[in-house]
């Protein structure tokens, strides 16, 4: 009897354990950012304490209603670049999970065009060029607040057309997304600027709900693990999304303008260098 009682305690052990396991509910879309959001987030939860297990959700929906269905406690966590609005309404777990890769924006250009960036030798020359962007989108306000000009549409496919037709200049990007975004609509002709790079901070933080602070710190303290021990970055670097955004830009060859993002929370990790992509390094 001794004998199956202890055993009995051993399965009951087991099941408190998995019944207490963490459940961590995320909505995951098609988008490569959301599948690096996710496995970044794994990286954190394998350098916890505790049991955890993340729940995924397919669905397409918006950032908007991302951002509503965790404040209804419907997800418990999300992904965005941040700005100062958002981290007023969630709390951001200030870990920049693509290192600022998403602030180094290349532009998209009709090739007839890359005498212009070619020329571009300071930023006087680069007040001269017209830039588009999606209204609302925040890189507007940074773009104008360093004196370059901007013009906007309400639609996203529009900026393809626009810049293909002579509407603006260029169309900057994330250097994780022009290749893709161009190969999607090859009857353009588009090309990548081979010349530039402007690089503003803007951190892609995960997200949870104001109240879940205690989440929020564990998985922080998570990533700082992951960080001292070299799985995060060997995360980040052998990305396969990341790997090619970093092949192709060829960013280290590039003409880099820094620019003031004005739109950063005052809490933004500016002084940790080690969150942040290094361009001398790569």
């Amino acid at each position: 009897m001794k004998y199956s009682s202890s055993i009995f305690l051993l399965v009951l052990v087991f099941l408190s354990g998995a019944v207490d396991a963490r459940k961590i509910r995320v909505n995951q879309t098609e988008h490569p950012l959301d599948a690096y959001a996710v496995g970044a987030l794994r990286v954190a939860l394998a350098n916890m304490p505790g049991d955890y297990e993340v729940v995924i959700n397919r669905e397409p929906i918006t950032q908007t209603r991302a951002i509503e269905e965790l404040q209804k406690n419907n997800m418990d966590l999300m992904w965005l670049a941040s700005n100062a609005d958002a981290e007023e309404m969630l709390r951001p777990i200030r870990f920049p999970l693509l290192k600022g890769l998403l602030g180094h924006r290349i532009c998209i250009i009709n090739p007839e065009n890359q005498r212009k960036f070619t020329d571009v030798r300071n930023l006087d020359d680069l007040k001269k060029l017209t830039l588009g962007q999606g209204q609302g989108w925040p890189d507007v306000e940074i773009l104008r607040e360093n004196g370059l000009q901007v013009i906007t549409t309400s639609k996203y496919d529009n900026l393809f057309y626009m810049v293909e037709g002579g509407r603006f200049d260029g169309f900057p990007r994330g250097a994780n997304e022009p290749f893709t975004e161009i190969a999607a609509r090859a009857d353009l002709g588009l090309t990548v600027d081979t010349d530039l790079v402007l690089i503003y901070r803007l951190p892609f933080y995960l997200f949870v709900r104001q109240e879940d602070q205690a989440l929020a710190e564990a998985i922080h303290q998570g990533f700082e693990t992951a960080l001292a021990n070299g799985q995060f970055n060997t995360y980040f670097y052998n990305d396969p999304m990341v790997k090619d955004a970093l092949e192709r830009s060829n960013m280290k060859a590039r003409r880099a303008f820094s620019l003031v993002n004005p739109n950063l929370h005052p809490q933004t990790p500016l002084e940790r260098e080690d969150y942040w992509l290094n361009l001398k390094e790569l």
